[in-house]
């Protein structure tokens, strides 16, 4: 059974998603292990100690450095034995210790078609802004180069002509609490090889392929 990280700072839906999935067997082979926050007071926590799982805090601002936040969270990651980390609503930057300590075991939940409206906290009004017809939803690994990871999937939505940036991001919510979980099931199963960009998932009877 592969141990879950699941780092947010805010509210937490899509921890509540993951919790959920969990609970009825969509996650495959893993379990959540570990909740971590940036933020003392995100409702993320509560909703992960309602649940029963473990929380740890790694607030930037508790270290005179990045660097050593980095470490930080390195450390606390590896004391619960975590083997994926999934970034639901994480709004720091991986450092380069845990990027190493994690290749392709690291994804991230984004609310836009990437590579559109990456690299930002705006994509659903950028979305709107720029008159899209479909946005959307990218589960990625996460890289060094922010929401640039290769894609693992997409889910698209509409945008009406009424829409606002509260209505589309509703939508787009909803497909990231389907989305999220099917990609940690995915990684957790080793149906995903990886082949420069690309993202290939294997069939479930053909998992020994991609050891």
């Amino acid at each position: 059974m592969k141990r879950l990280a699941v780092l947010a700072s805010g509210r937490g839906s899509n921890l509540q998603a993951l919790v959920a999935a969990q609970a009825e067997g969509i996650l495959g082979d893993c379990a959540i292990a570990l909740v971590v926050s940036n933020r003392r007071t995100a409702l993320a926590l509560d909703r992960a100690r309602a649940a029963g799982l473990p929380t740890a805090i790694a607030r930037l601002g508790d270290f005179p450095t990045r660097s050593e936040w980095d470490v930080a969270l390195d450390a606390i990651l590896a004391a619960h034995r975590v083997d994926l980390i999934a970034c639901a609503g994480f709004e720091m930057i991986l450092g380069p210790r845990v990027l190493a300590g994690y290749p392709l075991r690291i994804v991230n939940v984004h609310p836009s078609l990437l590579p559109s409206f990456g690299g930002g906290l705006t994509a659903q009004s950028d979305a709107l802004s720029h008159g899209v017809k479909i946005t959307g939803c990218t589960v990625h690994f996460v890289t060094a180069e922010v929401d640039a990871g290769p894609i693992i999937l997409q889910r698209g939505v509409p945008v009406f002509d009424d829409d606002d940036v509260a209505t589309i991001s509703d939508r787009i919510l909803r497909e990231e609490h389907r989305a999220l979980p099917e990609a940690i099931r995915l990684l957790a199963d080793d149906r995903l090889v990886v082949d420069g960009r690309r993202v290939r998932v294997l069939p479930a009877l053909d998992r020994t392929r991609s050891l």
